[in-house]
C-alpha cells in the first residue's frame, strides 16, 4: 500500500494500486491499470480488513472500489473478458461479508447493486452450446481461469447448479495424466483442441470451486461438516485427489509452492494458489482420514511456503520486496527497463519482476493465507 496505492487522476476519494514500482509516468498516470490485477488488489485489502477490520482500512477498500469505476470509465461490466469480471465479483461479495466495523452498513450499500449487476452480466455469458463461459465475448477459447472463479462466485451465491456444471464440465474435460487441471480448450472447425499449458493458478480456483460447492451442498442440505454423508462428497473426492497432485507437482520437497513464477499476469498465479489452499485448509469438511490428511497437506505447503517467501524477501526503507520466486532470492527493482507490455490480451513480465504490482499482491496473498491458516486446528477429533 505504501508503494503503490495512489488515486486515480487526482480524483479525491479514489484509489488504485500503480502497475509497477518505481513507477513510469505513464504508471502514475494509470494509462495502464490492468482491471483484474486491481480486483486482487482490492481482494487483498478485504484480507487485511477480515483479520483486523478497521475504519481506516473500510474507507481505502470504498476508496479502491470507486477508483475501479471511474478508471472503468463507469460501469463494472464494460469489459470483455470473463475471467477479469469474475475476479472483480468474487471480491465484492467479500466486501459485503465484512463485519465488525461500525462503517458496514455504509459500504454494503456502495457493493451490493453494482455487485449483482456485474453477476449477472457474467452469467449472460454462458455459452448455450457448452454449459460454460467463453474467455471473452465472441470466442471460441473455454478456459479454467474463467471457469473457476465463476463456480466459486455461483456456489457463494447460491447457484448450486451452475456451480456444479461448471466444475463438472472442467474434471470432465481438462484433467491431465498428473491429476492437475490445464488451461482450457478451444472449439475448431475441425473439433475441440485441448490447450495443456498447467498454471498454478488453474489448480487454485477449482480447489476453490470444489471447497465452496461441497460446503455449500452439505449446507442446504442440513448435514453437518464431520457427518458421514454422500452430499458433497464428489466434489471433496477431487479437493482431495488435486491437493496432493499440487503437492507432487508443483511444491519442492520442503512444500514451498516453486512453480515457474514471472512478473505480469504471472506474477498472480502463485498467489492464487495459495489463497485457495488456505481456503481448503480452513473449510473443506472433514468426512474421514484423507480429508483431513488433504487440509493438513494444504497448511502445510502454504506456511512452508510462506516462511520460505519472508526468508527471501529483500526490505527497502523497513518494508518487504517479496521475490517472485519464493524459493529464490528477491531481486531488486530499478527504474528503467522493459516494462510488462500487453500481447493478445495478457501482460508480459517487467525485465525484473519483482517490480510489478501482480508480484507483490502475490506476496501480500499468500502472508494473509499465512495468518488465516495458522489459526486453524487439524488435529484429530
Amino acid at each position: 500500500m505504501d508503494r503503490h496505492a495512489s488515486a486515480v487522476w487526482a480524483v479525491p476519494r479514489t484509489n488504485l494500486g500503480v502497475i509497477a514500482w518505481p513507477p513510469t509516468g505513464r504508471d502514475k498516470l494509470f494509462v495502464r491499470w490492468h482491471y483484474w490485477w486491481q480486483a486482487h488488489y482490492l481482494d487483498c485489502q478485504v484480507d487485511a480488513a477480515e483479520r483486523r477490520c478497521t475504519g481506516a482500512r473500510i474507507t481505502t477498500i470504498n476508496r479502491t472500489i470507486r477508483g475501479m469505476r471511474v478508471r472503468n470509465m463507469g460501469k463494472f461490466s464494460r469489459n470483455n473478458y470473463y475471467d477479469d469480471k469474475a475476479w472483480l465479483a468474487l471480491a465484492l461479495w467479500r466486501v459485503e461479508q465484512l463485519g465488525g466495523c461500525s462503517t458496514k452498513a455504509r459500504h454494503q450499500l456502495k457493493v451490493k447493486d453494482r455487485r449483482k449487476e456485474l453477476e449477472e452480466n457474467i452469467l449472460a455469458g454462458v455459452d448455450s452450446l457448452t454449459g460454460v463461459l467463453p474467455w471473452r465475448g465472441q470466442e471460441t477459447f473455454y478456459n479454467v481461469p474463467t471457469n473457476g472463479p465463476a463456480a466459486i462466485m455461483a456456489a457463494r451465491t447460491g447457484r448450486l447448479n451452475l456451480a456444479a456444471q461448471l466444475t463438472d464440465w472442467v474434471f470432465d474435460n481438462l484433467i491431465n495424466e498428473y491429476g492437475l487441471v490445464m488451461d482450457g480448450l478451444r472449439m475448431r472447425m475441425h473439433g475441440r483442441e485441448n490447450v495443456t499449458a498447467l498454471y498454478s493458478y488453474c489448480q487454485g480456483v477449482m480447489l476453490g470451486a470444489c471447497t465452496e460447492l461441497a460446503v455449500a451442498q452439505r449446507a442446504a442440505e442440513g448435514v453437518a461438516d464431520q457427518d458421514l454423508s454422500d452430499v458433497g462428497m464428489r466434489y471433496i473426492t477431487r479437493t482431495i485427489g488435486l491437493v496432493s497432485a499440487v503437492h507432487e507437482e508443483m511444491a519442492n520437497r520442503l512444500g514451498v509452492i516453486d512453480w515457474t513464477s514471472s512478473g505480469g499476469d504471472g506474477g498472480l498465479f502463485n498467489g492464487i494458489l495459495v489463497r485457495y489452499l488456505a481456503l481448503v485448509a480452513e473449510k473443506l469438511p472433514e468426512v474421514g482420514a484423507a480429508a483431513l490428511q488433504a487440509k493438513r497437506l494444504a497448511k502445510k505447503m502454504v506456511l512452508a511456503t510462506a516462511e520460505s517467501a519472508w526468508r527471501h524477501r529483500l526490505e527497502v526503507d523497513g518494508l518487504p520486496v517479496f521475490p517472485s520466486n519464493w524459493a529464490a532470492d528477491a531481486v531488486l527493482p530499478q527504474a528503467g527497463g522493459l516494462v510488462g507490455a500487453t500481447i493478445a490480451g495478457a501482460v508480459a513480465s517487467s525485465d525484473i519482476a519483482e517490480r510489478d504490482l501482480s508480484v507483490q499482491l502475490s506476496g501480500w496473498m499468500l502472508m494473509e493465507a499465512a495468518a488465516r491458516v495458522s489459526g486453524v486446528d487439524l488435529t484429530a477429533k
